[in-house]
């Protein structure tokens, strides 16, 4: 349950600068040139993973639609089916990462969390936990609501005001009460924007003097727990929030691939930078060198460049 309600919030970005990315426009991009690089991998005898490789890591998001608009032209092939057609296993599904749309991409993601998700809440809740499960549901709902506030307003003024009160609602709502008020948590962090948040957080520590993380993982439990933190993990830090979630993904039994390609390929036009930089201050080593251990083949190639230099 817990990896796919995070694999939905992953996808609701609060940030959506392209200044913070690994991946960038290649400054001599040539469609005629990619196409026929490609068609030579694809349809030559076997494929060659290195070109595959090559031209869909360094390449944006924007130029490989191009790329895969000129091959369908060329060939009456769609990129995609080849790409599957010829590759397989977790090679395949980055590379189809690569060349899908970052819109269809994330609501492929955010389809396949939200129904995973529900299928779990359906078949774990006998009918006394309903009550839970419609209120995990809800808050997955709320959760979009979040995410596409306009992050640039201020907070000043009878604004800041209405902060320290929403605060004080969230307090009176947990720590201060016998039992936890839930509606109340979902109501406040999935309906404000992030800088209301942001100030929210740190007024509800100076009344609580306890953070707002602390007090919902002592109140709460099961999926709403874990959602409330994940959103209040982002409020605070979106790349400390992706490294923790990267690190997590290479921790365990056997690394969860799905999550590397979900949170590199999603990530690398964005803020994969801060997430590289947060990732190292946090547990002290740097990603390339986690993914250099835990992920080979061209699988690992592909990633590790998605990633950039090592710093």
């Amino acid at each position: 349950m817990f990896c796919s309600l995070n694999e939905l919030i992953s996808f609701l970005h609060v940030n959506q600068s392209k200044e913070r990315g690994t991946v960038k426009d290649k400054v001599d991009f040539k469609v005629d040139e990619d196409v026929t690089a490609l068609r030579k991998a694809i349809e030559g005898l076997g494929t060659t993973e290195k070109t595959l490789i090559d031209v869909l890591t360094q390449r944006s998001n924007a130029q490989r639609q191009l790329v895969a608009s000129a091959y369908e032209k060329a060939t009456g092939r769609k990129l995609v089916a080849d790409l599957e057609g010829d590759t397989h296993g977790d090679f395949e599904n980055l590379l189809v990462a690569l060349v899908t749309p970052p819109a269809l991409f994330d609501c492929n993601e955010v389809i396949r969390a939200i129904k995973v998700g529900l299928v779990e809440l359906l078949l774990s809740r006998k009918l006394h936990g309903w009550n839970l499960t419609l209120s995990t549901i809800a808050l997955l709902a709320c959760l979009t609501v979040l995410m596409i506030h306009d992050l640039k307003s201020e907070v000043s003024g009878d604004y800041a005001k209405a902060l320290l009160i929403l605060a004080e609602i969230l307090y009176e709502a947990g720590e201060k009460k016998w039992g936890t008020d839930e509606d109340k948590f979902i109501d406040i962090l999935c309906h404000r924007s992030v800088p209301q948040l942001r100030q929210t957080l740190v007024e509800y520590k100076n009344i609580s003097k306890k953070t707002l993380q602390e007090s919902i993982e002592s109140e709460m439990s099961g999926e709403v727990e874990k959602l409330l933190v994940a959103i209040v993990k982002c409020v605070k830090n979106v790349p400390a929030y992706f490294a923790e979630r990267l690190f997590k993904s290479m921790r365990g039994a056997g690394t969860d691939e799905s999550t590397l390609t979900r949170i590199i390929v999603g990530r690398s036009e964005i803020d994969l930078l801060d997430i590289k930089a947060e990732y190292k201050k946090l547990f002290g080593v740097s990603l390339h060198s986690e993914l250099k251990s835990e992920v080979s083949g061209n699988y690992g190639e592909a990633l590790m460049l998605l990633c950039g230099t090592e710093d």
